[in-house]
């Protein structure tokens, strides 16, 4: 059997693993309704999908007072605890998991959620014990900064270049770059095919089973 490339595969949690993307850009618009700012458009508000809430509000509504920030924080955590039931895994990515679980793979998250939202969303897809390690966005620096990789490759004992980060934006595969691990792009979540080709990933997946097949015909 010839050695697998990769013995650590990272996900991102939002259009990746979990089909929240609508529910996020709702949220985004929502929290700007209720304080009656500027509704950013589905593409824009899609376009900061990834980052960590702060860093995405100031991105998506860049000209604001400072004193505004926090207040859309907490309007946007109200607005998805209601819209995010409605939020589901992608179909196939259990199956997936379990398959690479199986295959000894190591399985980590890196996420713009926060620490609470992740492991709520964990609790509720019946995903725990599935990851080894996980990062959020509240615990160290942002994508596309490559904090979040060194810390998981650090904690787990991998090297970088046996290590693929898997995500369905720009940000995801910046950070790859960045801290010199592989990038898969997944073409269903927030970017568009085209924003991520020029990333340059290993490979651009059209479905979770699409995925699944190329980790274990390739990975």
């Amino acid at each position: 059997m010839p050695k697998q490339k990769f013995d650590l595969i990272v996900f991102d949690w939002d259009g990746t693993l979990m089909d929240s993307t609508a529910a996020i850009v709702k949220s985004l618009q929502d929290a700007a309704l209720d304080l009656g700012l500027p509704m950013p458009e589905k593409k824009r508000a899609a376009h900061v999908i990834g980052l960590g809430l702060k860093e995405a509000l100031e991105t998506v509504l860049p000209d604001l007072a400072p004193e505004y920030y926090p207040k859309l924080v907490d309007r946007y955590r109200i607005h998805f605890l209601t819209n995010s039931p409605k939020t589901t895994l992608f179909d196939g990515v259990k199956t997936m998991l379990d398959d690479l679980k199986n295959q000894n793979y190591l399985l980590a998250v890196a996420t713009g959620k926060s620490r609470a939202g992740l492991n709520r969303a964990i609790n509720e897809t019946g995903l725990q014990g599935y990851f080894d390690a996980s990062r959020t966005a509240d615990e160290t620096w942002s994508k596309p900064h490559p904090a979040m990789l060194l810390e998981l490759t650090e904690e787990l004992g991998e090297p970088m270049n046996r290590t693929v980060m898997i995500g369905d934006t720009t940000h995801d595969l910046q950070m790859a770059n960045n801290a010199g691990a592989a990038g898969i792009a997944v073409q269903y979540g927030a970017h568009s095919a085209a924003e991520l080709q020029k990333l340059h990933p290993i490979y651009a997946a059209g479905s979770v089973p699409d995925l699944h097949h190329w980790l274990n015909e390739n990975a």
